[in-house]
This record gives C-alpha cells, sequence and structure tokens, in this order.
C-alpha cells in the first residue's frame, strides 16, 4: 500500500484531493494537515511514503516543512500540489528537493500519476515544468534570481517579503538574528534589491506572494 498524507490549509481541497484517489486500491491516507506544524507532527507519527503539500500554509511555510522533511524523513517523496502556476515555483521547488510540482487544477490522471512517479523514486515533470527546464538548459531563458535561491534563502525571503522581522525569523528557524541578518544581506544582493519593502515588491512582481 501506498500511504499518502494531504497538507493543505483548505479543508476542502483535501477532501477534493481524497475524493480524487478514493478509487486507487493500493493507496491509504496516512494523515492529512491544515498548517506546516501539524504536517511535520503528522510525519513524525505516522508512516509515510508520498507527501501531497501545499506551499501557501499558515504558520510555517510549504517551504519550510519541505526542508525539515528532506532533513528528518530520507525516504518520503514529496510533491507539491499549489495554486501557483508552474513558472512561478516548479524549479525551485525541483532544485530544492521536492519530487514533483504539480498545479492544483490538475486531473485526476495526472495527479495518481504524479503521485506513482514519485513513489517509485523518480523524478514528475509536468509537461510545462519540462518545457520551461528545456528553456533554461537550451538557453532560451536564464533562470529568475529567485530561483537560483538555496531552499534555506528561500525560506528567509518568503517570509522577509511577508513582513516579518529578524528577530522573529530567527525564532522561528531557530537560528540567530546574526544569521538571519547576514541571509537578508545575501538575499539583497542576489535580488538586487536594496531593502525589505523592495523584497516584498520583487515577491508580488513575480507572484511569489498574494497580496
Amino acid at each position: 500500500m501506498l500511504r499518502i498524507a494531504i497538507v493543505d490549509d483548505h479543508q476542502i481541497v483535501r477532501a477534493g484531493f481524497r475524493e480524487m484517489l478514493a478509487d486507487e486500491l493500493d493507496f491509504e491516507f496516512a494523515f492529512e494537515a491544515a498548517t506546516g506544524e501539524e504536517a511535520l507532527a503528522g510525519l513524525r507519527a505516522h508512516e509515510t511514503d508520498v507527501l501531497l503539500l501545499d506551499l501557501s500554509l499558515p504558520g510555517q511555510s510549504g517551504v519550510d516543512v519541505l526542508r525539515a522533511a528532506r532533513q528528518r524523513h530520507d525516504r518520503l517523496r514529496v510533491l507539491v500540489l499549489s495554486g501557483f502556476p508552474e513558472e512561478r515555483y516548479a524549479l525551485s521547488m525541483i532544485r530544492n528537493g521536492a519530487d514533483g510540482y504539480l498545479c492544483k487544477d490538475c486531473t485526476r490522471e495526472e495527479l495518481v500519476g504524479a503521485i506513482r512517479t514519485v513513489a517509485q523514486g523518480r523524478r514528475y515533470l509536468s509537461p510545462r515544468t519540462a518545457e520551461l527546464l528545456a528553456r533554461e538548459l537550451t538557453g532560451e531563458t536564464s533562470a529568475a534570481p529567485h530561483e537560483k535561491l538555496s531552499d534555506r534563502e528561500l525560506q528567509v525571503f518568503l517570509r522577509l517579503a511577508r513582513g516579518e522581522s529578524v528577530s522573529d525569523i530567527g525564532g522561528a528557524l531557530h537560528l540567530s538574528v546574526k544569521t538571519i541578518s547576514t541571509y537578508r544581506s545575501r538575499l539583497l544582493e542576489k535580488l538586487g534589491v536594496a531593502s525589505n519593502a523592495e523584497l516584498a515588491t520583487y515577491a508580488l512582481r513575480h507572484g511569489l506572494i498574494l497580496e
């Protein structure tokens, strides 16, 4: 049996995914969670093969959960199911350890296929993600600056862009204020901006956070 967990802050979305997967006789649901904290607690309490993970979560974000899951659960496969189109996050999530990326408006067949692909230890690339990757590799397009950030840099960037303070971020990520300040300086340089306000503007412009 494939043990699947669903992490999304909307109950109706979780119910929809359960319904889409109900006919797969070799699937069983390990747990579901509405927050990043609940997701990590669920992973500690339940054997899970594939985690279906939304990025926009209250508290710890999907990026936070992805990083923690990669550090603590070696055999877990993570399929990001996001409301953001592939252009926004897909390549960045794949680079930072996700096994696949799929938009929430996917068909049942696409979802089942993606789950089975990552469960077999392979990466799942939707046609659009594969196209983006191919265009980048052939030089048709270059990766946006945020797509080159490490998972920790991306964590700090998104929290700064949402208006969290350096001290609050340090507390949430269990890092010193000095370390977060170093990440902030590095982000300003890598993204070519000069302030937290410009970080937020960059994130909004690229559709990485919602207004």
